[in-house]
């Protein structure tokens, strides 16, 4: 991005409209008191992404994320507070300590209980700390000593494991490189590895990471359900036939297995395979956070067994209220609709590391026919870390007062009327359109923010041919510009222009 100096000033008032961290606290608080915990968590999470440095807001979601029984990420919130925010909260020390015991995980347990004494010796939790560290301390410092190997391997993995799920894969990548180079032979890390690799777009890396595991490892259940995934979204059909073919034969014993299996399925829509196995551990009582009732929901439903799967979604409605619209009964209408009347969509686009998926994410965020819907979502973005054309875009958007000079800088005008023009070609937006509009918008994000050419549907017209180009479907120029009501040589100007872009 270049730098806008003379605007700084100006540039500071953009976001102003938009509801402050406190009052979604405030909103919290009121849920937690009632006992609201999924409510409240959705307050608290939105009240974090408005104001990710402030520790009070982090701390009480961490008590929320505890008292659902997330005790991992409840966990990764109170280190990140200590770590990065402010180490003296001395009550992260008693939170992290009770969570640890919870987990089995004494020596962390014993470690943070130890902490918060030290630290805080008139703290409000001193009295249970100490009850805690004797029940922790029972079985002698011998035993707890043979723990430490094990602790520190598996407080690595949920580390990483939490960087993963908040989608700082960068970080992730770090973290899960330091613990296999301390424990080699630890396949999860391999295989969380892979994952933060592939969804990074570092395609080639992710196989390569699952290749290595399967040559150690050979028959490594979650390295081939993750290759599987990845062919599925690679669209290698005829490989992934033949792995969905090994994968039926296999029949793990251990319930976590047969859940990676059973999701696993359900993910590339192996329906049936997929209800075999989530089924039989529901029969059996496994405890599964809400994913698990997600997908035992949608292989029940496209398999014929709508009433096992409206019950197993009331399930994830009360741990994930956030999901509500994402039945699989409305799976067809979502696609019949379009990515811009999908809000997990939106929101999805609008965290994307790269500037021209937020753009897109911006601009389906205007089709939206509940654009209120789509801020109060728990994961809405974080304003403050949009650049500076996607917060000029987002204003516009919203109908808040810019100036012509900031509007004019941005050039947003003409990304968001190439956009439209192009939507009212390709709609509903499904996966096909996406690609198109992406497009433009990567087109866009390497223009320089002023420029002379400036016609919306000259622009619109050459994204089109050159996506075709690029899809190998043949459509003349001539053809576009009388689409697009453009000259033809206006076209082959623009698309020269296009091309270079890219």
């Amino acid at each position: 991005m270049r730098k806008h100096s003379k605007l700084r000033e100006e540039k500071g008032k953009v976001i102003s409209f938009l509801p402050t961290g406190e009052y979604y606290y405030k909103k919290g608080l009121k849920a937690l008191s009632k006992r609201e915990l999924p409510k409240a968590k959705k307050y608290l999470s939105r009240a974090m992404d408005l104001e990710p440095l402030e520790p009070m807001i982090a701390c009480q979601l961490a008590i929320v994320e505890t008292e659902l029984g997330n005790f991992e990420q409840s966990n990764g919130l109170l280190h990140f507070i200590l770590d990065e925010l402010d180490p003296l909260v001395s009550e992260c020390h008693y939170f992290l300590a009770n969570n640890y015991a919870h987990m089995g995980m004494f020596k962390e347990a014993f470690k943070h209980v130890q902490a918060y004494l030290e630290q805080d010796e008139q703290g409000d939790f001193r009295e249970d700390a100490e009850d805690l560290l004797d029940l922790i301390t029972i079985d002698g410092e011998g035993e707890l000593e043979d723990l430490y190997a094990q602790d520190d391997l598996i407080t690595m993995q949920e580390e990483a494991r939490f960087l993963l799920e908040g989608g700082s894969y960068e970080k992730a990548i770090e973290r899960l490189e330091a613990l296999i180079e301390k424990y080699p032979d630890f396949w999860s890390a391999y295989n969380n590895l892979a994952l933060a690799h592939f969804y990074l777009g570092h395609i080639e890396k992710a196989h390569d990471v699952l290749n290595d595991v399967l040559e150690k490892s050979p028959g490594n259940l979650h390295a081939l359900s993750n290759m599987a995934v990845f062919m599925y979204y690679e669209k290698q059909y005829g490989l992934l036939k033949e792995l969905v073919e090994l994968l039926k034969k296999i029949n793990p014993l251990l319930p976590e297995q047969q859940y990676k299996l059973g999701a696993t399925f359900a993910l590339i829509g192996q329906y049936e395979e997929a209800y075999r196995w989530l089924k039989k551990l529901y029969k059996r009582g496994f405890e599964g956070e809400s994913s698990f009732y997600y997908w035992l929901a949608y292989s029940a439903y496209f398999t014929g067994r709508e009433k096992v799967a409206r019950k197993a979604w009331k399930y994830v409605l009360q741990h994930s209220p956030e999901k509500e619209g994402l039945e699989p009964w409305n799976a067809e209408d979502r696609q019949k609709e379009g990515l811009e009347h999908h809000p997990a969509t939106i929101v999805r686009r609008l965290n994307s590391e790269y500037e021209e998926e937020r753009l897109f994410g911006i601009f389906l965020f205007s089709l939206s026919d509940d654009q209120k819907q789509v801020m109060s979502h728990p994961d809405f973005c974080e304003i403050e870390s949009l650049d500076f054309r996607e917060k000029i875009y987002l204003a516009t958007v919203l109908g808040m007062p810019i100036t012509e000079q900031l509007k004019d800088e941005a050039n947003v005008q003409l990304a968001h009327q190439t956009a439209l023009i192009l939507h009212g070609q390709f709609q509903p937006i499904g996966a096909e359109e996406a690609g198109l509009i992406m497009l433009w918008f990567t087109v866009f994000h390497e223009m320089e923010q002023v420029t002379k050419m400036k016609n919306p549907s000259a622009f619109a017209a050459a994204t089109e041919y050159v996506w075709r180009k690029f899809r190998g479907e043949k459509e003349s120029q001539a053809s576009l510009a009388e689409k697009y009501d453009v000259s033809l040589s206006t076209v082959q100007k623009y698309v020269k222009f296009v091309r270079e872009s890219l």
